[in-house]
Protein backbone atom coordinates (compact mmCIF):
# COMPACT_ATOMS: atom_id res chain seq x y z
CA UNK A 1 0.00 0.00 0.00
CA UNK A 2 1.17 3.56 -0.95
CA UNK A 3 1.25 5.90 1.99
CA UNK A 4 -0.27 8.99 1.44
CA UNK A 5 2.07 10.71 4.57
CA UNK A 6 4.33 10.25 6.35
CA UNK A 7 4.59 7.62 9.28
CA UNK A 8 4.14 9.20 12.83
CA UNK A 9 8.12 8.54 13.54
CA UNK A 10 9.18 10.21 10.63
CA UNK A 11 6.68 13.08 10.87
CA UNK A 12 8.42 13.27 14.78
CA UNK A 13 12.00 12.64 13.43
CA UNK A 14 11.56 15.57 11.07
CA UNK A 15 10.05 18.48 13.55
CA UNK A 16 12.66 17.13 15.90
CA UNK A 17 15.30 17.99 13.92
CA UNK A 18 14.47 20.89 12.65
CA UNK A 19 13.88 22.56 16.30
CA UNK A 20 16.83 21.67 17.04
CA UNK A 21 18.51 22.97 13.52
CA UNK A 22 16.95 26.01 14.21
CA UNK A 23 18.22 26.38 18.18
CA UNK A 24 21.75 25.38 16.94
CA UNK A 25 22.21 27.88 13.81
CA UNK A 26 21.17 31.08 15.62
CA UNK A 27 23.36 29.69 18.89
CA UNK A 28 26.49 29.12 16.63
CA UNK A 29 26.45 32.78 15.05
CA UNK A 30 25.59 34.09 18.23
CA UNK A 31 28.76 32.08 20.24
CA UNK A 32 31.23 32.36 17.07
CA UNK A 33 32.25 36.00 17.83
CA UNK A 34 32.09 36.26 21.78
CA UNK A 35 35.65 36.50 23.42
CA UNK A 36 36.96 33.29 25.25
CA UNK A 37 35.11 33.36 28.68
CA UNK A 38 32.95 30.44 30.30
CA UNK A 39 30.07 31.60 29.48
CA UNK A 40 31.55 31.23 25.76
CA UNK A 41 32.59 27.88 26.39
CA UNK A 42 29.43 26.81 27.75
CA UNK A 43 27.71 27.87 24.62
CA UNK A 44 30.32 26.13 22.69
CA UNK A 45 29.13 23.23 24.72
CA UNK A 46 25.33 23.42 24.43
CA UNK A 47 26.00 23.78 20.53
CA UNK A 48 27.75 20.57 20.19
CA UNK A 49 25.08 18.33 22.42
CA UNK A 50 22.72 19.73 19.82
CA UNK A 51 24.96 18.70 17.15
CA UNK A 52 25.72 15.37 18.25
CA UNK A 53 22.10 15.43 19.04
CA UNK A 54 20.75 16.27 15.87
CA UNK A 55 23.51 13.51 13.81
CA UNK A 56 22.21 10.74 16.49
CA UNK A 57 18.75 11.96 15.32
CA UNK A 58 19.79 12.25 11.53
CA UNK A 59 21.00 8.56 11.79
CA UNK A 60 17.79 7.21 13.28
CA UNK A 61 15.81 8.85 10.46
CA UNK A 62 17.68 7.54 7.77
CA UNK A 63 17.30 4.01 9.10
CA UNK A 64 13.76 4.65 9.48
CA UNK A 65 13.28 6.01 5.87
CA UNK A 66 15.32 2.77 4.70
CA UNK A 67 12.69 0.67 5.60
CA UNK A 68 9.32 2.98 5.23
CA UNK A 69 8.68 4.25 1.72
CA UNK A 70 7.65 8.25 1.80
CA UNK A 71 4.69 9.09 0.44
CA UNK A 72 4.98 9.74 -3.02
CA UNK A 73 4.59 13.67 -4.38
CA UNK A 74 1.58 14.66 -6.47
CA UNK A 75 1.44 13.36 -10.31
CA UNK A 76 0.06 16.48 -10.76
CA UNK A 77 3.23 17.88 -9.84
CA UNK A 78 5.53 18.75 -12.91
CA UNK A 79 8.59 16.40 -13.38
CA UNK A 80 11.02 18.99 -12.87
CA UNK A 81 9.37 19.87 -9.64
CA UNK A 82 9.43 16.35 -8.00
CA UNK A 83 13.81 16.36 -9.55
CA UNK A 84 14.15 19.09 -7.83
CA UNK A 85 12.22 18.23 -4.38
CA UNK A 86 14.29 15.05 -4.27
CA UNK A 87 17.72 16.54 -5.22
CA UNK A 88 17.21 19.38 -2.29
CA UNK A 89 16.01 16.74 0.10
CA UNK A 90 19.47 14.48 -0.68
CA UNK A 91 21.68 17.60 -0.21
CA UNK A 92 19.60 18.53 3.34
CA UNK A 93 20.01 14.68 4.04
CA UNK A 94 24.09 14.85 3.20
CA UNK A 95 23.89 18.42 4.94
CA UNK A 96 22.72 17.38 7.86
CA UNK A 97 25.56 14.36 7.93
CA UNK A 98 28.23 16.59 7.35
CA UNK A 99 27.49 19.81 9.69
CA UNK A 100 27.70 17.88 12.94
CA UNK A 101 31.01 15.37 11.08
CA UNK A 102 32.46 19.02 10.07
CA UNK A 103 31.92 20.53 13.60
CA UNK A 104 33.83 17.56 15.46
CA UNK A 105 36.58 17.74 12.75
CA UNK A 106 36.86 20.93 13.99
CA UNK A 107 36.51 20.84 17.53
CA UNK A 108 39.11 17.82 17.35
CA UNK A 109 41.83 19.73 14.97
CA UNK A 110 41.41 22.83 17.94
CA UNK A 111 42.09 19.90 21.00
CA UNK A 112 38.92 20.72 22.42
CA UNK A 113 36.74 17.10 22.92
CA UNK A 114 33.48 17.44 22.61
CA UNK A 115 31.54 15.32 26.15
CA UNK A 116 28.09 14.73 25.00
CA UNK A 117 25.99 16.32 27.60
CA UNK A 118 28.74 16.94 29.89
CA UNK A 119 28.86 13.04 30.54
CA UNK A 120 29.94 10.90 27.47
CA UNK A 121 33.31 11.94 26.54
CA UNK A 122 33.47 11.49 22.05
CA UNK A 123 37.23 10.44 20.38
CA UNK A 124 39.04 12.98 18.57
CA UNK A 125 38.73 12.02 15.14
CA UNK A 126 42.04 13.64 14.06
CA UNK A 127 45.17 15.19 15.72
CA UNK A 128 45.39 18.65 16.60
CA UNK A 129 46.35 21.02 13.75
CA UNK A 130 45.61 24.67 14.44
CA UNK A 131 45.37 25.80 10.81
CA UNK A 132 43.70 22.48 10.31
CA UNK A 133 40.94 23.54 12.78
CA UNK A 134 40.77 27.16 11.44
CA UNK A 135 40.32 25.83 7.89
CA UNK A 136 37.29 23.27 8.96
CA UNK A 137 35.59 25.93 10.47
CA UNK A 138 35.64 27.85 7.29
CA UNK A 139 33.99 24.49 5.82
CA UNK A 140 31.51 24.01 8.84
CA UNK A 141 30.53 28.05 8.43
CA UNK A 142 29.77 27.32 4.93
CA UNK A 143 27.90 24.30 5.35
CA UNK A 144 25.94 25.95 8.04
CA UNK A 145 25.07 29.00 5.54
CA UNK A 146 24.30 26.11 2.53
CA UNK A 147 21.93 24.45 4.99
CA UNK A 148 20.24 27.78 5.67
CA UNK A 149 19.46 28.85 1.93
CA UNK A 150 18.31 24.76 1.21
CA UNK A 151 16.16 24.96 4.71
CA UNK A 152 14.23 28.59 3.65
CA UNK A 153 13.86 26.72 -0.09
CA UNK A 154 12.38 23.90 1.53
CA UNK A 155 10.12 25.80 3.74
CA UNK A 156 8.97 28.13 1.01
CA UNK A 157 8.32 25.11 -1.31
CA UNK A 158 6.05 23.45 1.30
CA UNK A 159 4.11 26.66 2.07
CA UNK A 160 3.74 27.64 -1.97
CA UNK A 161 2.24 23.76 -2.39
CA UNK A 162 0.11 24.53 0.38
CA UNK A 163 -1.29 28.00 -0.03
CA UNK A 164 -0.99 28.13 -3.96
CA UNK A 165 -1.41 24.66 -4.96
CA UNK A 166 -3.59 23.30 -2.76
CA UNK A 167 -1.83 19.82 -3.58
CA UNK A 168 -1.47 18.46 -0.09
CA UNK A 169 2.64 18.53 0.25
CA UNK A 170 2.72 19.92 3.42
CA UNK A 171 -0.12 18.05 4.79
CA UNK A 172 1.90 14.84 4.70
CA UNK A 173 4.14 15.94 6.99
CA UNK A 174 1.67 18.34 9.30
CA UNK A 175 -1.53 15.57 9.19
CA UNK A 176 -3.87 18.20 10.73
CA UNK A 177 -3.71 20.14 7.59
CA UNK A 178 -5.29 17.61 6.33
CA UNK A 179 -9.31 18.41 4.43
CA UNK A 180 -11.45 17.43 6.64
CA UNK A 181 -9.10 16.36 9.59
CA UNK A 182 -10.78 16.52 12.81
CA UNK A 183 -10.06 19.50 15.07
Amino acid sequence: MIPVRYTRTAIALHWLIALLVVAAFPLGVYMADLALSPLKLRLISYHKWLGVTVFLLFLARLAWRVGHVPPPLPGSMPLWQRQAAHGLHFLLYLLLFAIPLSGWLMSSAKGFQTVYLGVLPLPGLIVKDKALGDQLRQVHEALNLTLLVLLLAHAGAALKHHFIEHDGILARMLPFLEKGASR
